[in-house]
């Protein structure tokens, strides 16, 4: 019996192959556990189709996050936050203070933990951190903070 695995199945092989096997192991296991399915052509149709979409979303949204690379490159987003008398901040800015300004500021939905940056932000001036987009891309952007 051939059947189209639907997870990975340790010593058989990975989701999305078809594999020949025993007709109990198949029928019993296999799909009664909802491991796998039987590998009829309609099941195979299917999953050739829902691949091809898959395929097509990823190169779209791999299209959408380069754009985003780019507008983050040539983008400086501004930070005020208050300072002391020595210079140095009240407290540091943190990831969540960066996704907020590039939201407000230049209409751009970044997750804080994509937010890299080594580096304390503890006194004024620019900085330039790394997002981590997806998809192994990664942008560099400028942030100036100022005081208020």
């Amino acid at each position: 019996m051939k059947v189209l695995l639907i997870k990975d199945v340790k010593g058989l092989g990975k989701a999305g192959e078809v594999k020949e096997v025993k007709d109990g192991y198949g029928q019993n296991f296999l799909i009664g556990k909802g491991f796998a399915k039987a590998a009829t052509n309609v099941v195979l149709n299917q999953h050739k189709a829902q691949e091809k979409k898959k395929a097509e979303d990823d190169a779209a949204e791999l299209e959408r996050l380069k754009q985003i690379k780019e507008q983050l490159s040539s983008l400086v987003t501004t930070i005020k936050k208050k300072v002391g008398e020595n210079g140095h901040l009240f407290g540091s800015v943190t990831k969540e203070e960066i996704s907020q300004a590039v939201l407000e500021q230049h209409n751009i939905v970044i997750d804080k933990k994509h937010i890299e940056h080594k580096l304390s932000m503890k006194e004024l001036g620019e900085y330039e951190i790394d997002l981590k987009l997806g998809h192994g891309l990664h942008a560099m952007m400028k942030i100036k903070i100022i005081s208020e």
